[in-house]
């Protein structure tokens, strides 16, 4: 299996290799950190005040992979002769730019250096170029004025209008009705670029709100210009971040962003890959809770850069390390499944392989699979997507005109998704990244039954809510209770431990609230009580409530 990661030697077949420049973008990667001015004991100096929060809200340390590149090392590369482009203090590397191979060469010899990698091109025109892998099979349409009107929502928290269906789907608008529309969440968008995000209607509550937290072009940061760039970015955001009431309202319309170019639409090599894991360190300093990457690698413009399937195993390509790295740092990364369902490719690409990803697949606005979605499962035969959202005709805005258009691609499946996963960690802002995934996964409409077509299925973000306000295990643990087998098919029993106080009730409720069961016990310590009428219960979602002592246990319980 051919590894994206190839360390090089200093030898005379390397040296004849950097003598042919044709790619004069190069991955240098450092050997340590060694003499370093940045110490973990001091970590205010590299990362903000929100990013610590974030860390010390989940429980996760400061490590030596969230120290900068050492200032000297970039130097060193610099004097030689190399723009240095980007630095990556996770992979401990720069990507440089230069056209000469004696440059490269001496970069080479320098003591520190442990290897010098061919990336990319640069792309001086800036065009979107070709057709892109990962963009291949996704449409786009106006929607005629008359089929705005169809959309009435007024008696909602907001005025969704054509993006009425993509929300209620999810069964989020009850959590925009509670109050939880994303403020004060912090999302990270790394797209390939934001074309007139800077002028158009359907973001001047964002800028007028302050909710453009930062902006930064990793492709080509000698240069920025991220307002001109390429379109999709600007798509990708207003299934988000959108607010135009009773045309389209996004799923965070209240969150804050980051707008951050780290794809380049005129080509396609690993440089990208790269330019993505300097935005997610950056988005990680800056103390972003979500990222969306409506992006995805599997092919280059360079086939000795291409990936295959077998690299899909969450742990080989360089996107996918950096993406699982940005979780470890707490963040929730939604990333697009992809685009190549029934094609050639067929499966999710990087870094949806990611296990700590959460990949969104597409269906349409019945909730059927859309067949361009990308399937799983990876190569290591984990189920992939994790859960599905409306990705065929979306709602989204036309970035030239500023009128409320369709769009089909798992590019916008993914944004859908991510704006109300800050919803729902806004309702729950004690639950870590990782719970609430997990919570999502468990309200999707075939969570019983997952496919490498849907994964989990169509979430229910009003039922992920529901579940993630059930008490922890642990209390449950600690007042002696087993509820079992969970799931059930027929029977459900609540055994109470040894040395418990005597049970007085037993009630099931509904997703509604809506009490279904009540049973008196009179049972006591030891006792192993069988619910009666859960054999002809419908299958679905529940709550059972165990009262000990007057002290209420509750735990979610599923019927299969």
């Amino acid at each position: 299996m051919r590894k994206i990661f190839t360390f090089l030697v200093f030898s005379l077949i390397t040296l004849i290799s950097f003598s042919q420049v044709a790619p004069n973008k190069y991955w240098v990667k450092f050997t340590d950190k060694n003499d370093s001015p940045y110490s973990i004991n001091n970590p205010g100096e590299f990362l903000s005040q929100r990013a610590l929060d974030r860390r010390t809200a989940q429980g996760i340390a400061i490590y030596e992979n969230d120290l900068p590149v050492n200032p000297a090392y970039v130097q060193g590369v610099s004097d030689e002769g190399a723009v240095i482009l980007n630095t990556s203090k996770w992979f401990n590397s720069v990507t440089v730019y230069t056209t000469s191979s004696s440059v490269i060469n001496a970069i080479n010899a320098l003591p520190y250096v442990l290897s010098v990698e061919k990336a990319g091109i640069l792309n001086p025109s800036g065009t979107e170029g070709s057709v892109k892998p990962f963009f291949e099979n996704e449409t786009f349409n106006a929607i005629a004025e008359g089929d705005l009107l169809k959309s009435g929502t007024s008696g909602n928290s907001y005025n969704y209008g054509q993006a009425f269906n993509q929300i209620d789907m999810l069964n989020g608008i009850p959590l925009h009705d509670m109050g939880y529309d994303g403020a004060g969440m912090l999302i990270a968008v790394l797209d390939a670029g934001f074309l007139n995000v800077n002028s158009l209607t359907v973001f001047d509550s964002l800028w007028a709100n302050d909710q453009i937290l930062a902006t930064r072009d990793f492709v080509d940061p000698l240069n920025p210009d991220i307002f001109n760039s390429h379109t999709h970015g600007c798509m990708v955001l207003s299934t988000m971040g959108g607010n135009l009431p009773g045309q389209l309202v996004g799923t965070a319309p209240k969150a804050s962003y980051m707008l951050l170019r780290t794809e380049d639409g005129g080509s396609e090599y690993l440089v990208e890959e790269l330019n993505w894991v300097s935005g997610a360190e950056f988005a990680d300093s800056l103390g972003a809770d979500v990222i969306n990457s409506s992006l995805g690698y599997t092919t280059f413009d360079d086939p000795g850069q291409d990936h295959s399937y077998n690299d899909m195993d969450g742990n080989t390509t360089p996107i996918t390390i950096g993406a699982d790295i940005a979780a470890s740092k707490g963040i929730l990364v939604c990333n697009s499944a992809g685009n190549s369902g029934g094609g050639s490719w067929q499966y999710i690409g990087a870094p949806a392989d990611g296990d700590s990803v959460f990949s969104i697949g597409a269906v349409d606005g019945n909730g059927n699979y859309a067949s361009f979605s990308s399937t799983g499962p990876t190569a290591d035969g984990r189920l992939k997507p994790n859960v599905v959202a409306q990705g065929q005709s979306s709602t989204v805005i036309d970035p030239y005109g500023g009128n409320v258009s369709s769009a089909s691609g798992t590019s916008f499946s993914s944004p859908i998704t991510a704006g109300m996963m800050a919803c729902l960690w806004q309702a729950n802002p004690e639950k870590n990244n990782v719970e609430i995934m997990e919570a999502v996964q468990e309200s999707g409409s075939i969570a019983g039954n997952p496919t490498s077509q849907l994964g989990y299925g169509i979430p229910d973000y009003s039922l992920a809510n529901s579940l993630l306000t059930v008490i922890d295990n642990k209390v449950k643990d600690d007042m002696n209770v087993l509820v079992y087998p969970n799931p059930f098919n027929d029977e459900l029993f609540i055994s109470i431990k040894e040395g418990s106080d005597k049970i007085s009730s037993i009630e099931l409720f509904d997703l509604t609230g809506k009490s279904i069961i009540s049973q008196k016990v009179q049972g006591s310590l030891g006792n192993v009580i069988k619910l009666d009428g859960s054999e002809i219960l419908d299958a679905g979602f529940y709550f059972l409530q165990v009262t000990i002592n007057g002290k209420v246990v509750t735990q979610k319980v599923i019927k299969e």
